[in-house]
């Protein structure tokens, strides 16, 4: 089942249920291993949209702006671990399913990643789901920091890819 002590995989159920979206929450207790013993983070969710492509997804959280001093927007770093086992999820299940991070602004200022009509309100929080294709992604990322393995993308170019999550999912106005 999907990590609901995680207020970002929260908000992000919620929202698939609230537009009436298929989806599988992933079991993510343990690591999955593979014949070969390699180990494979997985998965959040498989989401599902009759006559689109289906989506393996990976959630992640992040605040919109982040940092106490020096406000930060458009934070998108993900683990090449993250990048490594969602490529590895793609070529197991085939063409037809796609690698999708969704990156869940959590909105604390008065500046949000989406226009207000497309934010999302859970529990006390306003969510700003913005999604980028891994392979739109795994292109363009650089290492920010060796010590933690973190990649990302230099802000402006993040906003030039990422797309609303109810533009991708064909869900927008509902």
């Amino acid at each position: 089942m999907a990590n609901r002590n995680n207020h970002y995989e929260a908000a992000f159920e919620e929202y698939l249920r609230s537009r009436g979206i298929p989806y599988v929450a992933v079991d993510e207790a343990r690591r999955s291993l593979l014949g070969d013993g390699t180990s494979l983070k997985s998965l959040d969710f498989i989401v599902s949209v009759p006559g689109k492509t289906t989506w393996l997804v990976d959630v992640k959280g992040r605040r919109f702006p982040s940092g106490d001093v020096q406000k930060q927007y458009w934070k998108n770093w993900s683990t090449r671990d993250d990048l490594r086992s969602l490529a590895q999820w793609e070529e197991l299940f085939g063409a037809d399913f796609r690698g999708l991070f969704v990156f869940a602004y959590d909105v604390l200022g008065r500046r949000a990643p989406l226009p207000a009509e497309q934010l999302f309100h859970h529990r006390d929080n306003l969510y700003g789901f913005v999604a980028v294709a891994l392979a739109d992604y795994a292109g363009a990322v650089h290492p920010i920091s060796p010590r933690w393995d973190t990649w990302a993308m230099p802000a402006a170019a993040f906003r030039r890819i990422a797309r609303p999550l109810d533009t991708l999912l064909g869900t927008a106005g509902k």
